[in-house]
């Protein structure tokens, strides 16, 4: 699995023109290797891989990886300084979105006779499209914070506070098997719908308004992200047609999700449905995003993306209609996308919940 992985990274060693390409990031050094710790650096080359950590993961890394050689360091910088000199490897690439020109020059002072080439960003698309084993993982973590959510519905009712339906439902979680939250919930009710990112505060829920929780959980190093907007009691009428809306433009993008066409003609689908409803200027964000061993990961579905979607990405649909001291509507799933179209991976029903 991991050596189909790292075969990937061929059209960088082409592309750059580097003997090797050295991983910081710990994110893409999992991805690549298996190896979980909080500290190491990954060596590939297109024959060979190295992980250099401390003696604290020594043990841990060689019953995670295969097709790797682990190296122990007690101070990394020399040892991968070691290593490329024993390679005799004359260019390296580097993670530059991830190094710090601190780090940078720190290195570049030990190593003599090796050009450290900078790949940008583009080295995370390595992880874009999903394997098989990634996308159980992730259906099993969707699974979980869905089943989490539909246990605890009972207790948004008025007079709670948007904090201890963020408690309860990280509560469930956690009893349920999570390895933790993905990101703090948010939990928006009445006017505070307007917030986006309006993360859960002490404010009391009250009958006659929307409450959108926007969730996730962590299982297997892997993330899920969700979102449902629920009515308590009989909210404003205006507030029921922006969720009629939402709902729309959220069933017009799934449907149009297929290996072939690019980011930005997805998000152009749900965004065209609520400009041409009246509400255009009240969705700001991006359609959707990237979803794996990061909450946000690439790809990015926006108006700004010309990224082409491919078989195996995974990706949130996530449009929502924000209006000041109205309220607001999102709605989200993640999908993986087929042969033919994509999966939704979440599991509650979109319609609208009544409480």
């Amino acid at each position: 699995m991991y050596k189909i992985r790292r075969s990937r990274l061929d059209r960088f060693f082409n592309e750059y023109k580097v003997e090797a390409i050295l991983f910081s990031n710990l994110l893409n050094i999992r991805y690549l290797s298996g190896f979980s710790g909080s500290e190491g650096a990954l060596l590939v080359t297109p024959e060979n891989c190295w992980l250099l950590c401390d003696s604290r993961y020594t043990i841990q890394a060689r019953l995670e990886t295969v097709d790797t050689d682990v190296i122990q360091f007690s101070e990394k910088k020399n040892s991968l300084a070691s290593l490329i000199e024993d390679q005799k490897l004359k260019n390296l690439g580097f993670e530059a979105a991830h190094t710090t020109v601190a780090a940078y020059r720190e290195f570049a002072a030990c190593i003599k006779g090796c050009e450290l080439v900078a790949i940008g960003d583009s080295l995370d698309q390595i992880r874009s499209v999903k394997d098989p084993d990634e996308i159980s993982k992730l259906s099993a973590v969707a699974s979980l914070a869905s089943a989490a959510l539909q246990s605890i519905l009972g207790v948004i009712k008025p007079g709670v506070s948007e904090a201890f339906v963020a408690r309860e439902l990280e509560f469930e979680m956690l009893r349920n098997g999570a390895q933790g939250r993905a990101f703090d919930f948010i939990v928006a009710s009445g006017i505070r719908g307007a917030l986006p990112h309006g993360r859960a505060s002490e404010k009391l829920i009250s009958n006659n308004e929307l409450v959108t929780i926007d969730f996730g959980a962590v299982l297997n190093g892997y993330f899920s992200d969700e979102t449902v907007t629920v009515a308590i009691g009989k909210p404003d009428e205006q507030l029921f047609t922006i969720y009629s809306v939402v709902k729309d433009a959220h069933d017009l993008a799934i449907e149009a999700v297929r290996p072939g066409i690019t980011c930005a003609e997805l998000d152009k689908v749900a965004r065209e449905h609520i400009r041409s409803s009246g509400f255009g200027e009240y969705f700001g964000h991006g359609l959707g995003h990237g979803v794996g061993l990061e909450i946000h990961e690439k790809p990015v579905v926006s108006p700004r993306s010309n990224l082409i979607l491919e078989e195996g990405m995974v990706f949130t649909i996530e449009p929502g209609v924000y209006i000041p001291e109205l309220g607001g509507v999102r709605i989200e799933d993640t999908v993986v996308v087929t042969k033919e179209g994509c999966r939704i991976l979440t599991q509650i029903p979109k319609g609208l919940i009544y409480l």
